[in-house]
């Protein structure tokens, strides 16, 4: 929390959550301060896991990492106040841009076991709505998400790479309505790092270029993300 106590690092991720994926450049834009400064409070949000960064190309970009926020609301939001909230929340981002999504998230377990948690059908099923996911897991195979109450398929999509208990690249269309339906086909990419004695799960990028984030946060955001905390319960 104190790497939110300070106002300009609030700024800043409010302006990562106008338009995820900044450069350094593009932020120290919007703020009166040097360079350096806004430097420095970037790395404290990094420290705090709130702001991830990666490379594309010469550039550094920075994403606005939802899980930890995601934390802390399934700690202090009742679940009576949570309709109410998630609904102001959505009403917000259904009017937003198109932007890529990244999250990322540590759990005290073994790659193995966080491996197992992405691809099992049951126990993903009990962090991810009841959903179950059926693929043989090869890179170039077909995965298939439903539900038992819905009686229909909810997602499909390819296993473009596949590097157990490391890496997961997936296409993914949504089929759960017919608004989700017409934005297409997204990326969603899992990635396992070791960070010291921790293990580090970046739990999804989507990539969906021409996807509104209303349609991701409602369809695709929001389940990845409340997935976050829930797996991290499951992992540790």
């Amino acid at each position: 929390m104190e790497a939110l106590a300070d106002p300009t690092r609030r700024d800043l991720l409010d302006e990562l959550f106008r338009e995820d994926g900044q450069t350094l450049h593009a932020l120290e834009a919007h703020f009166n301060m040097t360079r350096y400064g806004v430097m420095k409070h970037l790395k404290l949000l990094a420290d705090a896991g709130l702001v991830v960064t990666r490379r594309r190309g010469r550039e550094k970009l920075h994403f606005l990492n939802r899980v930890p926020i995601r934390l802390v609301h399934d700690r202090w939001v009742s679940k009576y106040a949570e309709a109410w909230a998630a609904a102001l929340s959505d009403l917000k981002t259904r009017l937003e841009s198109p932007m890529e999504k990244i999250f990322e998230i540590y759990i005290k377990t073994t790659p193995e076991r966080l491996w197992e948690a992405i691809t099992d059908s049951e126990i993903r099923s009990k962090y991810q709505f009841g959903n179950t996911i059926e693929s043989d897991w090869t890179p170039g195979g077909r995965f298939a998400m439903g539900n038992p109450q819905a009686g229909e398929l909810l997602g499909e999509g390819e296993n473009l790479e596949v590097d157990p208990p490391r890496r997961l690249v997936q296409t993914m269309t949504a089929l759960w309505g017919e608004d989700v339906k017409a934005e297409g086909t997204s990326r969603i990419t899992w990635e396992i790092e070791p960070v010291g004695d921790r293990r580090r799960q970046y739990l999804a990028g989507l990539r969906a270029p021409g996807l509104r984030s209303g349609t991701v946060t409602h369809g695709v955001e929001y389940p990845w993300r409340r997935a976050g905390s829930r797996l991290r319960r499951r992992g540790s």
